[in-house]
């Protein structure tokens, strides 16, 4: 069975066209880094006031596998690592990074980091996953979007 991975703009973290997503926007400032600021809301809290920690986990790794769509390496996350270090508070400001370590080349596999920080620069949350390359297909919306930007 084939997987087709169409971008229809609904992703929660990075869709424009989803409008009770987060809707990031990247900046790609060197090769192998993405960077990105988000604020959670009382929407994305677990208990009052603290974001979910499942929400980090979500946008930690959107920021590993965006970078990867963004530097032309088609992938998803295999295994996916987050530690949760200090809490995130809704309202605030965190800033987020993405980095590729080793996806140069053709191994089917590769790792990637992420790190979210409090405008303090407390490291609040990391994740370390390992993502795999996936069959380019000819006509994947995807692929088109990562070379166009």
């Amino acid at each position: 069975m084939s997987l087709r991975l169409e971008d229809d703009h609904m992703c929660y973290v990075c869709g424009k066209a989803n409008e009770k997503g987060l809707r990031l926007n990247f900046t790609h400032t060197q090769k192998g880094k993405l960077e990105a600021t988000v604020v959670f809301s009382r929407h994305h809290q677990g208990f009052k006031g603290i974001v979910h920690g499942g929400m980090m986990a979500m946008v930690l790794d959107e920021m590993m596998v965006n970078l990867a769509w963004k530097e032309g390496i088609p992938a998803v996350t295999a295994e996916l690592h987050v530690r949760l270090k200090k809490a995130a508070k809704t309202g605030e400001k965190v800033h987020l990074e993405g980095r590729i370590e080793g996806g140069e080349g053709k191994k089917k596999a590769f790792q990637a980091s992420s790190l979210a920080k409090n405008e303090r620069g407390e490291v609040l949350a990391s994740a370390t996953a390992t993502c795999v390359r996936i069959q380019p297909s000819k006509t994947n919306p995807l692929e088109e979007r990562a070379k166009s930007s």
